[in-house]
This record gives structure tokens, C-alpha cells and sequence, in this order.
């Protein structure tokens, strides 16, 4: 199975056909994306890009544009001086499933 090194974001991702995964927030109204590849696995054969692989396309959909992550608790403490403040955070993500590796 073709497997492909692609940069969603700014972050850099291994995936490979029928895959779901958890990316950042992808702006509104996106459905479909096509991204180009990086590095292709394909069985034993490697092919590197510079920067990416010619003729190789990696197309996905998005399944849900608004998944939140877990909650993060954020605690700020300084012993001895009373100062206590603690926050929470929830990342917003988008998931995408791969369609196809051409």
C-alpha cells in the first residue's frame, strides 16, 4: 500500500489511502484538498521530493470541520507569594480522511 509524506498546515504528516486524521482548524467552507507529496512509500521503492515529488497528488476530504481536542489545564503557581491563576484550553481540529494516493 502507497504510503506519502504530505505538509498540511505547517506540519508534515505520514498517511496513506482511507486514513482519518486530526489536523489543525482548516479555514471555513474547505471541503476538498489536494496536497502535494513530500516522500512516496511505495512497498520497497522510497522517492524523495525537492522539495516535493512530481506527478504525485495526495487528495482528501473533510469529514467534520470542527472536532475539539482534550481540555489542557494551564497553572501558573509562585511559592510563598499567593499567586495562584489557572486556565483551560481546548484545540480546535479538523478531520480529513485520504482518499487517494495518485
Amino acid at each position: 500500500m502507497k504510503k506519502a509524506v504530505v505538509l498540511i498546515s505547517g506540519k508534515q504528516y505520514l498517511v496513506e489511502e482511507k486514513e482519518t486524521l486530526r489536523v489543525d482548524l482548516l479555514p471555513e467552507g474547505t471541503k476538498e484538498l489536494e496536497l502535494p507529496a513530500l516522500l512516496v512509500i511505495d512497498g520497497e521503492k522510497t522517492t524523495v521530493g525537492s522539495p516535493e515529488v512530481k506527478g504525485v497528488k495526495v487528495s482528501a476530504k473533510v469529514r467534520e470541520e470542527l472536532v475539539k481536542g482534550d481540555k489542557v489545564r494551564v497553572i501558573r503557581y509562585h511559592s510563598k507569594k499567593r499567586v495562584h491563576k489557572e486556565n483551560g484550553h481546548r484545540q480546535k481540529y479538523s478531520e480529513i480522511e485520504i482518499t487517494s494516493i495518485k
